[in-house]
């Protein structure tokens, strides 16, 4: 029988089920209190490529795993009180990419697709375009006000989602020196990796993008034999180097060893650099050597909740994007729901299509999936469906899968929660959190100078925190 089929319990046939449980749950709703203090703490968790589609086939993998259909499951995340839709265009583009997201949530403007931290007024790939035209993250205004911030993602720490937080950059991909245009660096701009280092003092830094650091040639600690791996720089800069001089209490790790070794309390700035590009899918992960994105984040908050004016985290979970363009629903899936095991009991349809051959629950619109066999699409089958690399049938023939341009789901809980409903454009994010915590431009709105004497001298976390998580740039997913 396939795993996609549902049966329900003896429970579930009688009407007494459905309305105990309807009733419990609005009897939750109307215990709901409005938290209208100010948030001393925030947390913004990003699934970048995690579309409503995903989130979905996530919360029945969940329950697979606990041995359940799947359906009733309830996702951490799907427990939060308050719920808004982002709408994701830039202003250039229907259907966005991460860094013109990125600089829209992070930033609180919209601008134009594969820019970082920039206004609509500058132009992709024109390093002039760039110098008066920069706009400051929440995380750069929540430094400024005394708080500590972090990064913590599983690409490189250069990427668009990420380095919109510190980057102003004509363009997302200029990673390192060497991965931009000689009229850019004679025209006086500076690379992502650069800006990470120089633009903001950032507490916490935990992710992949060692070569980006480091003079070319130079090995890389885990992969010193494979030369793909060297540093990449041009400049002959050692960025890591730079960072730790310029620190007092810093410490740099680069496996999960070195991570594990820190202690919280004594370090204020730690950069963990743990893979030369991007991290490795969960699938993929060695345990013992490289830590997970929860391994991250909770390290993350022990160093940056000490500081008693608050703190600023943002985790992005970016891989699943990388797994739907390429076609790869269970290593994005097992990225969405952040355990070890593969999407192993998603399995086959209920039923075959109108060709007489079966299809996977989970399908792309277009991407590398597509194919044609004598005069057909293959049928998907057992046991290859289940392989952690199966790639889900496309039906339109691309290289990689595109993003949608579908609104997003952004939910919320903790101070300010509220100020997080309806249909809102995808900016509103970054003003919403900023009037929360009261920075600028809101640093002087009524309410702050009570909360800031309020929480002067105290330590607020584990107190209630805005933990916001926002899944952003929705991959094109369909059910089957």
């Amino acid at each position: 029988m396939s795993p996609a089929l549902l049966l329900p319990s003896d429970a579930e046939k009688t009407p007494d089920y459905w309305n105990e449980g309807a009733r419990k749950r609005l009897e939750s709703v109307l215990a709901l209190q409005l938290a209208a203090q100010r948030a001393k703490n925030m947390i913004l968790f990003m699934g970048d490529g995690m579309g409503l589609s995903t989130m979905s086939a996530a919360r029945i993998y969940k329950g697979q795993l606990a041995g359940s259909s799947g359906e009733e499951s309830v996702l951490a995340m799907e427990t939060f009180p308050h719920v808004a839709l982002a709408k994701t265009y830039t202003i250039d583009r229907q259907v966005p990419d991460s860094a013109g997201t990125g600089t829209a949530y992070l930033c609180g403007v919209k601008t134009n697709a594969k820019t970082l931290g920039l206004s609509g007024a500058a132009v992709y790939g024109k390093c002039r375009t760039t110098f008066g035209n920069e706009v400051d993250s929440i995380l750069h205004r929540a430094r400024l006000a005394g708080k500590s911030v972090g990064i913590v993602t599983t690409t490189r720490v250069q990427h668009a989602s990420p380095g919109a937080a510190y980057a102003h950059s004509a363009s997302r991909s200029w990673y390192a020196d060497a991965n931009m245009p000689k009229e850019a660096l004679r025209d006086g701009c500076k690379d992502i990796a650069y800006q990470l280092v120089h633009n903001t003092d950032i507490n916490v830094i935990l992710g992949g993008g060692r070569m980006y650091m480091t003079p070319r040639q130079t090995p890389d600690p885990e992969y010193p034999e494979d030369s793909a791996q060297n540093g990449t720089r041009k400049d002959g800069l050692n960025l890591i180097a730079k960072w730790l001089s310029s620190k007092q209490g810093a410490r740099y790790v680069w496996d999960k060893k070195g991570l594990d070794a820190v202690e919280a309390d004594s370090v204020s700035h730690l950069m963990g650099l743990f893979e030369p590009k991007d991290m490795k899918y969960e699938l993929n992960r060695n345990a013992s050597t490289d830590p997970s994105i929860v391994e991250m984040t909770e390290k993350a908050i022990r160093i940056l909740r000490r500081n008693p004016n608050g703190f600023f985290l943002f985790v992005e979970g970016g891989r699943i994007d990388h797994g739907h363009h390429n076609g790869r629903a269970k290593q994005a899936l097992m990225e969405a729901v952040m355990l070890d095991r593969a999407v192993a009991r998603a399995g086959l349809a209920p039923k075959k299509a109108k060709d007489k051959r079966a299809y996977t629950s989970i399908l792309y619109g277009n991407g590398p999936g597509y194919s044609i066999r004598d005069g057909g699409r293959p049928a998907a089958s057992l046991p290859a469906a289940e392989d952690k690399d199966y790639r889900q049938q496309a039906a339109v023939p691309l290289e990689t899968e595109t993003h949608s341009g579908e609104d997003v789901v952004v939910l919320a809980q903790g101070p300010m929660a509220h100020l997080f409903h309806g249909v809102q454009e995808q900016h509103y994010i970054a003003h919403a959190m900023a009037y929360a915590a009261c920075l600028e431009p809101y640093a002087a709105e009524p309410g702050c100078r009570a909360a800031r004497r309020a929480s002067s001298g105290t330590q607020c976390f584990p107190q209630p925190v805005l933990t916001l998580l926002a899944l952003c740039v929705g991959a094109y997913m369909v059910g089957g």
